[in-house]
């Protein structure tokens, strides 16, 4: 059965037209449970968007906790050292503590891509990432990093690491005073992180600029970021793909490409992903990894779409009506893609595009919108 597009919410959209896109390149759907071992997450603590995991105990006695994140879970079940690249991709709910302490039920929909991770799986996953955000608006942007361009930089400034903490905290702000600041604290060259901190832009304006921060220790990763960003430009998202340095996660867990993607109308960022080859091996698997997240919950905050009908059709019956005669009818409505409501009297404030009434000689039209 057809579902019309008329009847689906922003997120049920989403969901139906993403699923169709990710299995077109091979994705299968992920299923998991709704709750995990409490250790899980207590040993990755620092991996989570927030500490607070709601836990019960269950009747084993085993301290559980419900999913406060998908891909811990997908790992967790990833073979060690596949041979091949595992594609899946998921819709699932994720439970987290809000800051005012209230427990949030939040629907994500995303996708993982584990194992031989080369350069066409990165350039893939970031070429599905913008078709989802293409899907859900015309006008987004989708902002790349590196963290094998950016760690590097700190490695040989020689940052302490309290130094590296703020310096990165900096970055992630576009802050380029606070940058140079935290550097002539401990005496350091700050010149290739503060031009760090101002480049940003098109992928087609950026990616001729970037000498200014190579160094013998980040060629490659400016040499693969420059490799991935033109085969994206062929997929035709050069005008909406930029490199924003900005775009920092934690090292302990993520290493090369980092990416988040924004929508007009929502301030903060809808979707968020990233290579997590350095959480794979913390988890003791000898694979890639790069996936992405998109945290469709947030679409409420855009403007509602509201129908000009809440259905196509009623069509009133009177009591004693033949019902097979009704019955029929209906399914004809509804077999041509109508919303039909039937009704013995017209319900109030309903918004309809055509009124009916089921006569003993046929359907008589009593209005017509249309």
């Amino acid at each position: 059965m057809q579902i019309s597009s008329a009847v689906l919410k922003k997120d049920e959209k989403a969901i139906f037209g993403l699923r169709e896109l990710y299995q077109k390149y091979g994705y299968s759907q992920f299923k998991m449970s709704k709750f995990e071992p409490y250790d899980l997450y207590v040993r990755n603590k620092d991996f989570l968007i927030s500490e607070n995991v709601i836990t019960f105990t269950d009747a084993g006695g085993r301290l559980m906790a419900l999913k406060p994140d998908v891909t811990l879970s997908i790992i967790k079940n990833t073979p060690d050292a596949p041979e091949f690249v595992q594609k899946v991709y998921y819709n699932e709910n994720v439970y987290r503590t809000g800051a005012d302490g209230t427990y949030k039920e939040i629907m994500q929909l995303g996708l993982e891509c584990i194992g031989q991770v080369d350069a066409y799986c990165i350039s893939e996953v970031l070429m599905l990432a913008a078709e989802s955000l293409a899907f859900i608006s015309e006008d987004f942007v989708l902002d790349i990093s590196h963290m094998g361009i950016v760690s590097p930089l700190l490695d040989e400034a020689g940052a302490s690491p309290a130094a590296r903490t703020e310096i990165l905290k900096c970055i992630g702000e576009k802050n380029a005073h606070g940058v140079a600041a935290a550097c002539a604290a401990e005496g350091l060259d700050s010149t290739k992180l503060c031009a760090l901190v101002t480049t940003y832009g098109a992928a087609a304006d950026v990616l001729p600029k970037l000498d200014v921060i190579r160094t013998e220790g980040n060629a490659a990763a400016m040499d693969e970021l420059s490799l991935v960003l033109k085969t994206l430009e062929k997929c035709g998202f050069g005008d909406r793909i930029r490199i924003d340095f900005s775009v920092i996660c934690d090292m302990n867990y993520y290493n090369g490409f980092v990416f988040r993607g924004f929508i007009q109308g929502l301030a903060a960022g809808i979707l968020s992903g990233g290579q997590y080859d350095t959480l794979m091996a913390r988890m003791g698997k000898k694979a890639g990894a790069i996936g992405f997240a998109l945290y469709l919950d947030m679409l409420e905050q855009l403007s509602p779409e509201t129908p000009d009908y809440d259905v196509d059709t009623v069509l009133l019956y009177d009591e004693g009506a033949d019902m097979r005669a009704l019955t029929e009818t209906i399914g004809l409505l509804t077999a041509n893609g109508k919303r039909v409501m039937a009704q013995r009297s017209v319900p109030e404030k309903i918004r309809y595009r055509q009124l009916l009434k089921l006569q003993e000689r046929g359907v008589e039209i009593l209005e017509n919108n249309a």
